[in-house]
């Protein structure tokens, strides 16, 4: 295990934009790795996975994440016309919210609007920005805790997060998720890392993705669900056989069991397959930095670059009562893990 100053925030940056930063604090990089040479960075601010690298039997490593090599550059992107929020952890919701209402029992709850009409990600403070508190660490994981308080973003309760990155002896990444809350509330948490198995220089059109998946939501024109569901027979979006990765795709399919699917580079030999608890995966190509930002290596990455496995709930399940149940009451505990293996071919 290694634990590395990464960067010092000044109070002022972005202090305006999203008022997250209330003191000078320092951010550190923490590494873990197993006995295989499998190696994962993640950073306090989001905690973030700014690196993963994978073992080759030639004895090198591909780093199979994108991210940047400054921390303001992660606190920029969020500037940026679409954020892409590389490699955080998003919530308190993952997706988006309709008109950002929603009721328990009888009590109705306005979030903050940061998507036109909608809330999206947790709204404009959300988990992916503030400073999580690494909580222990050893060899092969460290996990990272955070409070969000009842007034962050109008969310009832406060809310206890602890996300855990753990390596396994067979190069698997296991991200764990757990919370309690102060009150009843909702919760959809993810993991937002954009995976690129050839590195970060190319972009992802040539990998071939595989989803284990019969249905995706059926949406409108601002990406909420109706409600209804889309049969993916003869469409375009049926990964139900490995195919190449499409240029554009926003989608949420529904997971028809634990092996959520898998994603496959022919070019370097790695395949990535992901399990999962939770009822879908958001499949997402994006990431753009529109060359204000540049990523490791000084790559400019564009909306083709990585592709986003977002296991999770389904986007605006509070709103529809047919949907996974999305409430988390004061007594529970919220439990989300995603297994990412990666094998080399």
């Amino acid at each position: 295990m290694q634990k590395n100053h990464f960067s010092q925030i000044e109070p002022v940056i972005n202090m305006k934009s999203y008022g997250f930063i209330t003191e000078v604090k320092e951010v550190f990089s923490h590494t873990i790795r197993n006995s295989k040479g499998m190696e994962l960075t993640a950073i306090d601010f989001g905690a973030t996975i700014s690196s993963l690298k994978i073992p080759m039997p030639n004895g090198e490593k591909i780093d199979v994440v994108l991210g940047f090599e400054k921390l303001e550059d992660y606190i920029n992107s969020f500037d940026l016309p679409s954020a892409p929020y590389f490699g955080t952890i998003v919530g308190r919701y993952a997706g988006r919210i309709n008109k950002g209402s929603f009721s328990i029992i009888e009590n109705n709850y306005q979030l903050e609007k940061n998507h036109g009409e909608n809330h999206l990600h947790g709204g404009k403070k959300g988990l992916s920005k503030v400073i999580w508190r690494m909580k222990n660490q050893d060899e092969n994981s460290v996990c990272f805790e955070c409070v969000s308080l009842s007034t962050d973003d109008n969310y009832p309760g406060d809310l206890t997060v602890q996300a855990t990155y753990l390596l396994t002896e067979n190069n698997e990444l296991k991200v764990t998720f757990l919370a309690t809350t102060t009150e009843d509330t909702i919760i959809n948490l993810t993991q937002h890392t954009y995976f690129n198995l050839n590195g970060n220089a190319s972009d992802v059109l040539n990998h071939k993705l595989k989803i284990n998946s019969n249905l995706i939501l059926e949406t409108n024109d601002e990406l909420i669900p109706t409600g209804n569901f889309t049969p993916l027979d003869n469409h375009e979006f049926d990964f139900k056989e490995f195919k190449n990765c499409t240029e554009i795709i926003d989608t949420t399919f529904v997971s028809k069991e634990n092996e959520v699917g898998s994603l496959l580079s022919e070019t370097s030999n790695i395949k990535m397959t992901v399990f999962s608890n939770q009822p879908s995966v958001h499949i997402y190509i994006g990431g753009n930095c529109f060359n204000q930002i540049k990523g490791k290596n000084n790559i400019d990455y564009n909306t083709k670059s990585g592709i986003c496995f977002e296991t999770q709930n389904f986007p605006d399940a509070p709103n529809h009562s047919h949907f996974p149940n999305a409430t988390l009451r004061k007594d529970e505990k919220y439990y989300h893990q995603t297994l990412f293996k990666f094998e080399t071919l």
